[in-house]
């Protein structure tokens, strides 16, 4: 992990550096109730919480992004979680911690998501990181979402970093494919929702963690 110094640690926001499963889970629940359904428990939606309103749609209505009534079911489900975005979202534990290391060791940190702005920024200034940040980058903010590198390849611009000084830390097979295309450093956070990308170790990251602690020891000098 130590080809070049790390100038910054870019994380994914959900299942990497917040807990987001219980309020996507329950605007799941929420849509499911306006339907006249039952609630579904959160161990059953959290593994697609990374996948976003796709994910969510799919596994608590068995709606998909090909159905007609897609676009519709997708606009409630957001203007729901639109409105508690932030309820029982958390910082995965340890993370506290580790962004206090990494500021400590003059390491800057930020954000890359393919969350829409519309949720990303208030998400991230009710989680109180927004002044934190070096840079904090959406699903919209640049022409492609990941898995292509495009928006990796933004924040280091913003933030003013060399792609090879960069680290990129996700759970999810498309995290560490746009990180390897923009020319990063990768690990797999094993902590995170995972999704259903088959075994993480078939990931080909650089390294795989399985708790935000473990991560300071392969970035720091």
């Amino acid at each position: 992990m130590r080809a070049a110094p790390t100038r910054a640690v870019l994380f994914d926001l959900d299942g990497t550096l917040a807990d987001t499963a219980p309020d996507l889970g329950a605007a799941t629940n929420a849509l499911r109730a306006q339907l006249g359904l039952e609630p579904l428990p959160l161990e059953v939606l959290r593994p697609f919480t990374s996948s976003g309103v796709r994910g969510m749609l799919g596994a608590g209505l068995g709606i998909h992004h090909e159905d007609a009534n897609y676009p519709g079911m997708a606009e409630r489900f957001l203007d729901i979680y639109a409105e508690n975005l932030c309820v029982r979202t958390r910082l995965f534990d340890g993370m506290h911690d580790l962004l206090d290391a990494l500021d400590a060791a003059h390491i800057n940190w930020g954000i890359v998501t393919n969350k829409r702005s519309r949720f990303t920024d208030p998400l991230v200034i009710a989680l109180g990181l927004a002044h934190r940040a070096c840079c904090v980058i959406s699903g919209d903010s640049a022409p492609r979402p990941k898995p292509a590198p495009d928006p990796l390849l933004l924040a280091c611009e913003r933030a003013g970093l060399e792609p090879r000084t960069c680290v990129y830390v996700g759970d999810d097979l498309r995290d560490i494919q746009a990180g390897q295309a923009a020319g990063m450093r990768t690990i797999a956070a094993a902590y995170g929702y995972l999704g259903n990308d088959g075994a993480i170790e078939l990931w080909n990251a650089d390294a795989i963690i399985r708790s935000p602690r473990e991560l300071l020891p392969l970035v720091g000098s």
